[in-house]
């Protein structure tokens, strides 16, 4: 299957700094990977309902949750990129896994076999300096890989708090150029793990 990547902004300032940072490690893909990129402020989604115990999920067919979803299932890799808003992942990227609920629960859609063995990455932008704070988002994104069955190729870090700072990072700019190059291993549980190792 060709590599196709979907990146995902959950930013709710238009070319922010997980933004930046996300299109450094972009440039550096093959030219014969496929990006689409889906600024969730310009589709946003609605307030996920849960009607798991109430009535059948029915496929969307039209408007954003449909092309969010037809992405999802379009994409090889799905990079899931959001500033560090209140040391987790932002309200949109929030909104945007909650739907992954009602997906999961469609007829016919299979959404979990298929994102299984597939890849998700994580690009954020946060305003300290000590990256152990992001703890929560990395782990957001990482049980949710391991739920479904997916690789993870970690969380690809930058600091910046103004638009444009993380310009100035060059740790970050630096892992940039090759984050997308690593292999991402099956996510698995920390209680999966073997502790012995």
């Amino acid at each position: 299957m060709t590599r196709r990547f979907l990146f995902v902004l959950g930013s709710a300032r238009a070319e922010g700094n997980s933004e930046l940072l996300a299109r450094r490690a972009a440039e550096q893909l093959p030219p014969d990977v496929e990006q689409e990129w889906i600024d969730l402020t310009e589709f946003p989604l609605p307030d996920f309902e849960d009607l798991r115990h109430d009535s059948d999920h029915v496929r969307p067919t039209e408007g954003t949750v449909a092309r969010l979803l037809d992405a999802t299932l379009a994409a090889t890799d799905i990079v899931i990129v959001s500033p560090l808003y209140w040391y987790s992942v932002s309200a949109q990227t929030k909104r945007y896994l909650d739907h992954w609920s009602g997906w999961l629960r469609t007829p016919g859609l299979d959404f979990k076999a298929t994102l299984a063995g597939r890849t998700m990455w994580g690009v954020t932008a946060l305003a300290h300096r000590e990256e152990i704070v992001a703890d929560p988002l990395v782990g957001t994104l990482h049980n949710s890989a391991a739920y479904m069955g997916m690789r993870f190729g970690g969380v690809l870090l930058g600091n910046g708090s103004k638009p444009g700072d993380v310009l100035a990072d060059d740790a970050a700019l630096t892992r940039a150029k090759t984050f997308f190059a690593q292999e991402a291993p099956l996510a698995r549980f920390l209680y999966e793990q073997d502790v012995t190792a």
